[in-house]
């Protein structure tokens, strides 16, 4: 008998390899999940470190350099909460890939903050709360202080719950809370509060209002055409030439402005140049880009890609624009007052708490914005390039508007009111549209269509219209954040008092 063929594969030295490749890959996913807090980590040592260079030979250096801390972690909170709603409509409709979306939301983030966001910053430091009310200076700055701390530790408690809560909503009421408990109710300017609430009133209306006609002229004058792509051709480049000129006119009145006076109507008509030269040369790209395209939704969605890109870009340039004095308005606040020891009217921003805001925004975004730009982009509701267009040119104009009349407005109220004005006018417009009848009468007597079997009305909700479960779960955050923001900035004032005092 012939001497058994040895085994060359050892089961137990195998098994114990693959225990260990598991043990790894296990390692590496949650080494994977730690390392956007590790490296978050480094970038608040790192503005702290950056504000200490810049002030450390100045008066109150010290508590300059705990607000750069502090506001740099509130940057990131912005960054990964309310930046989601400018790109989450283009990512959502699949326009554009989730990478492309975190570029042009890093670049024209940055860019608007720097180049724009100087204006808003004052409504925020010094609007709220009256200075001449304040005891010191000394407590001026502890009330800055819990108010941009306790906004940070609300938006930062919001994105990890996963809901879309307004920036704009935590740091005014931080501000409100914390000057209530620094110096009464009196120190309230309750005028500008009643301002800012009516702007938080209108704009989700004005934005609903605005994505619903942008969508009314795309349904009438493009989408039910029989000529679809022949359309598209003569109102594309005009879409396209809007959204030039409104980006062009605001760059101009609030860059271009800080070099040379500029008046509104002077940017208005550099705005419409820009507008016209801009439809030219999209004709022709648009042109090329329907060549051998079918007369059908489908090729117009890839049509409105182009638009869509450019309305993402817009609406993240205004948004840096105005959602940085979230971060740095209470922050340029405490540096005047730390060390000037006054309380002044007029607050310069200076550079580095403006380059620390705008690395804080663009860096939230990068590290933990992904998330919530699923949620607005997919789960609120259904979007395609042509209604993701409608929403993000509709916020990103009313932004603007707001950003140039200095009203801290809520883009996340303006990004959620254009949603649902694109969902329910789809409703309306099914059901109403004389047009679309037409259309689909001609439609079914060109081809021979089979019925579609009849939906379940829940599904049919589901389908044509925003998820109510949605809208009450962001409605029920905005209510909440305000008075949240404002009762915890008011016991940390109280806590830091105690212990300063």
């Amino acid at each position: 008998m012939g001497k058994s063929t040895p085994k060359l594969l050892k089961p137990t030295l195998d098994k114990d390899l693959d225990k260990i490749a598991f043990v790894e890959e296990a390692a590496q996913h949650v080494s994977r999940g730690f390392a956007p807090f590790g490296i978050a980590i480094l970038f608040l040592v790192a503005a702290t470190v950056f504000a200490g260079a810049v002030v450390m030979d100045r008066p109150g250096s010290l508590m300059v350099i705990a607000a750069a801390a502090i506001g740099a972690y509130m940057a990131m909170n912005i960054g990964a909460n309310d930046v989601t709603n400018n790109v989450g409509p283009a990512v959502g409709s699949r326009a554009m890939s989730m990478g492309v979306a975190l570029a042009i939301a890093v670049v024209f983030e940055t860019a608007g903050a720097m180049i724009a966001g100087g204006d808003v910053v004052s409504t925020i430091s010094r609007g709220i709360v009256d200075p001449a009310k304040m005891p010191s200076a000394d407590v001026f700055v502890w009330a800055m202080m819990a108010s941009l701390l306790s906004s940070a530790l609300w938006v930062n408690l919001a994105t990890w719950i996963g809901a879309p809560v307004s920036t704009t909503h935590a740091v005014v009421g931080g501000v409100l809370g914390a000057g209530v408990a620094a110096a009464g109710m009196a120190s309230v300017n309750w005028s500008v509060m009643g301002g800012i609430a009516a702007s938080w009133i209108i704009s989700p209306v004005l934005g609903g209002i605005i994505a619903a006609l942008f969508l009314a002229f795309i349904k009438e004058f493009i989408i039910y055409r029989h000529e679809k792509i022949e359309a598209a051709r003569r109102w594309v480049p005009i879409l396209i030439g809007i959204m030039t000129g409104a980006f062009i006119s605001y760059l101009v009145l609030k860059g271009l402005n800080k070099l040379v006076t500029v008046t509104l109507w002077q940017s208005l008509a550099i705005g419409l140049f820009a507008g016209i030269i801009s439809w030219l040369l999209s004709r022709p790209l648009i042109r090329r880009q329907s060549e051998g395209l079918e007369n059908r939704n489908q090729s117009l969605r890839k049509l409105f890609r182009l638009p869509l890109i450019f309305a993402a870009a817009l609406l993240s340039f205004a948004h840096g624009a105005n959602d940085v004095a979230n971060a740095i308005g209470p922050l340029s606040a405490i540096v005047h007052a730390a060390q000037a020891h006054e309380i002044s009217g007029e607050v310069i921003v200076p550079l580095w708490v403006m380059i620390i805001g705008a690395a804080g925004i663009s860096l939230g975004l990068l590290l933990f914005g992904p998330r919530l730009i699923k949620l607005v982009g997919e789960q609120i509701t259904k979007l395609n390039p042509m209604r993701a267009y409608c929403v993000s040119l509709s916020a990103a104009i009313t932004v603007i508007v707001a950003s140039a009349l200095g009203l801290p407005v809520s883009s996340t109220h303006i990004a959620v009111g254009a949603v649902f004005g694109v969902g329910f006018f789809r409703e309306w417009y099914t059901r109403n549209s004389k047009r679309r009848m037409e259309y689909m009468r001609m439609k079914s007597e060109k081809w021979v269509i089979e019925p579609k079997p009849e939906r379940n009305p829940e599904e049919l909700r589901r389908r044509y219209l925003v998820r109510r479960s949605h809208f009450m779960t962001i409605v029920a955050a905005w209510i909440i954040t305000v008075p949240a923001s404002a009762g915890l900035a008011a016991v940390l004032y109280w806590v830091m008092s105690q212990l300063a005092f």
